[in-house]
């Protein structure tokens, strides 16, 4: 997958290359104050005591605005680390690992407020108060979707990253990465690429791959054995409830909110624009050419231009 680079371009060749790369179904207001002059302010993350709220995250800058980043299904809070981190120069930046992924709790069952519920208190923890703007891809955005309409006085601005609030489970493929992350043998296994070699009958994409065995540790417990870090079991038989939506009756969102789409991807759609506009009014669209479901390591760059003209960074 690309890699973002330290530097910024220089701002004309940034606006030029963020209008090249998107297509904005409503325009993206004007760029706020100007971000830093490349400062990198306290960058080192800090871990966060899981054991309180359940969540582990990691913080990076000390000023400006809150934001929270909240991955997809199979991901880490570590997927986002390359964008907050730019971010972090003028941003005080929250990476999460959401139940059943990375270092967080498992569960034994699966729901979009409880996962919201449990990001609550973590960011009131680490906010004291403070509103945050949220961003999630994926499941996490359907996870930031509830955290906002159940909790509209901790979120700022929202940013949905390439999904919608409608059952989506016909359209994903994730039923062939569990089949194929379930038929390795985690005791017969030698190494990261026997691993590789194994998944790859299942899934061809050999950046998916690498994306879903950032999951695979070997066991701590002294043996030569494999583990998974998710909870691999439970999300796999739940897939069906995360591409779905839940009933909230709550009242629209009523903040500023961005909807960040790939152009190949299929999470994103036309007949989906109605359901996003009834909870989220202010609600604006932009598709970033040459990306797919993952929009954010495939045009980590736009991405970035898009994400600051968001914050007024």
């Amino acid at each position: 997958m690309p890699r973002l680079q330290r530097r910024d371009p220089p701002r004309d060749t940034a606006c030029c290359d963020l209008a090249r790369h998107t297509r904005l179904a409503f325009p993206v207001p004007p760029r706020g104050a100007p971000a830093l002059a490349h400062q990198l302010l306290a960058t080192a993350a800090v871990n966060t005591n899981a054991s309180q709220h359940g969540l582990f995250s990691t913080q990076l800058g000390v000023t400006g605005p809150h934001v929270v980043f909240l991955h997809g299904l199979f991901g880490q809070g570590k997927n986002w680390y390359t964008i907050a981190k730019a971010l972090s120069e003028s941003a005080r930046v929250t990476l999460v690992d959401l139940p059943n992924h990375g270092d967080s709790v498992w569960t034994d069952h699966f729901s979009y407020p409880e996962m919201a519920r449990q990001v609550l208190e973590l960011l009131k923890t680490e906010g004291q108060g403070d509103r945050y703007a949220v961003v999630g891809h994926s499941m996490g955005g359907k996870v930031a979707m509830t955290l906002a309409l159940l909790h509209p006085e901790l979120v700022d601005r929202l940013c949905v990253v390439d999904v919608s609030p409608v059952s989506t489970e016909e359209i994903s493929d994730f039923h062939t990465f569990v089949r194929g992350m379930r038929a390795i043998d985690l005791k017969t296994l030698t190494d990261r690429r026997d691993a590789d070699t194994r998944l790859a009958p299942y899934i061809s994409d050999p950046a998916i791959r690498s994306f879903l065995l950032q999951n695979l540790r070997r066991d701590d417990s002294g043996s030569d054995g494999w583990r998974w870090r998710l909870n691999l079991e439970m999300l796999g038989d739940h897939l069906d409830e995360m591409g779905s939506w839940p009933e909230l009756h709550t009242q629209p969102y009523q903040g500023r909110v961005l909807w960040v789409a790939g152009a190949a991807s299929r999470y994103v759609r036309p007949e989906y624009a109605a359901a996003m506009r009834k909870l989220f009014p202010r609600v604006h669209l932009i598709t970033i050419k040459d990306a797919g479901h993952w929009v954010h390591s495939e045009q980590p760059e736009v991405f970035l231009a898009i994400m600051r003209r968001f914050l007024h960074l």
